[in-house]
């Protein structure tokens, strides 16, 4: 089983305000993450939220929601509860709420490798730069819990760089993440 973890429970302080909820098109930015993981092959989605109106998004799409009481310590913590709730997954792939273009498409590619992969950690690049969806098999599980602060898994894909599969995503513009209002112009 793969669980899909949506790391979205960050404080956006580059950005001045609540950037998942704000609409890229006609959705909130999060939801367009929600509705590629959810439709894609992922066995189950978990969104690690923040702010209610994060899970209410997540809600509306029937998927597990964990709320993160440690939000201020970094993305690591969110990682750490979601990998915690999916004890009984073969691998984790994490995607941040700030990646509106992403699809199911990309998520399903990201899988193939896995499945022929997989002792791997999955990674994509995009125009040559290491991005995200990552997938972490469970047999990174224990290094995964004793991440810490805002790198999330990086130190771990890192440390074990020999064991990384790359996958070389053409379209660039799908690992564009929103960090500051330059990013939002660049969509608009």
């Amino acid at each position: 089983m793969i669980t899909g973890i949506i790391l979205a429970s960050g404080y956006s302080r580059r950005m001045k305000k609540d950037k998942l909820i704000m609409n890229i098109k006609d959705k909130p930015m999060v939801e367009w993450v929600i509705k590629a993981a959810v439709d894609s092959k992922l066995d189950e989605v978990i969104l690690v939220y923040r702010t209610v109106k994060v899970k209410e998004i997540g809600t509306k799409y029937g998927i597990k929601t964990l709320y993160n009481p440690k939000a201020y310590l970094g993305q690591s913590e969110g990682l750490k509860l979601g990998v915690r709730y999916a004890q009984n997954s073969s691998a984790y792939m994490f995607l941040v709420g700030d990646m509106p273009y992403i699809n199911s498409q990309l998520i399903d590619k990201l899988i193939d490798e896995y499945k022929k992969n997989l002792d791997s950690l999955i990674v994509p690049f995009y125009n040559g730069k290491q991005g995200m969806p990552t997938i972490f098999p469970s047999l990174y599980r224990e290094s995964l819990l004793n991440t810490s602060g805002d790198k999330g898994g990086r130190d771990i894909i890192k440390e074990n760089f020999n064991s990384v599969k790359k996958v070389y995503i053409k379209e660039g513009k799908l690992g564009l993440d929103i960090d500051n209002l330059e990013d939002m112009k660049k969509i608009k």
